[in-house]
């Protein structure tokens, strides 16, 4: 009985197309049910001659395959095989492209931090001009208390008679 029986990898390799290819042609044809073609053991999944058979009718079909790949862009009969040096070479281009988003992050945090330090700088100054008005109102409304308190004073020692003020001239005391 599983000598009938094959897995979607066995399927593939005896078609020439990827593991991938076979799942994405079950997928898209709502025709297969897949319960009905396979019986699963653990992990791996089989499939049974009639759903061997649903199988490759649909990768032998050339017309609708062509036509489904020229739309998809997908070709499911070419075997995906993963080219070693193409692989480095994405690794590497993957690698600079990170070292060179590294050297911009730190150039950003460099300029935030410039940035900080200036924020810093001219609130430190702020707070320095802040308080050196603080301190000239302070001055300011004592010396305008000083004042008003020496007025008064002036304005006690001083009669309001006009005449007086007039006879302290110096020649009036030789008279």
């Amino acid at each position: 009985m599983t000598e009938n029986l094959k897995t979607i990898r066995e399927l593939a390799d005896e078609l020439g197309v990827s593991k991938q290819a076979v799942w994405q042609k079950i997928k898209r044809d709502s025709s297969i049910n897949l319960r009905q073609f396979t019986s699963k053991k653990g992990n791996t999944v089989y499939i049974n001659v009639d759903g061997q058979k649903a199988i490759k009718s649909m990768f032998l079909d050339k017309a609708s395959t062509k036509n489904r790949q020229h739309k998809d862009g997908v070709d499911d009969n070419e075997k995906e095989h993963v080219d070693g040096q193409g692989e480095v070479k994405f690794l590497r281009d993957l690698v600079l492209e990170l070292q060179s988003e590294k050297k911009e992050l730190h150039k950003l945090l460099d300029q935030q931090q410039r940035l900080a330090l200036q924020d810093k700088k001219l609130l430190e100054e702020y707070k320095a001009e802040i308080k050196d008005l603080k301190a000239l109102t302070t001055q300011t409304q004592s010396a305008t208390d000083e004042q008003g308190s020496v007025n008064e004073r002036s304005d006690v020692e001083e009669p309001n008679h006009p005449d007086t003020a007039k006879s302290k001239k110096w020649w009036r005391f030789g008279k």
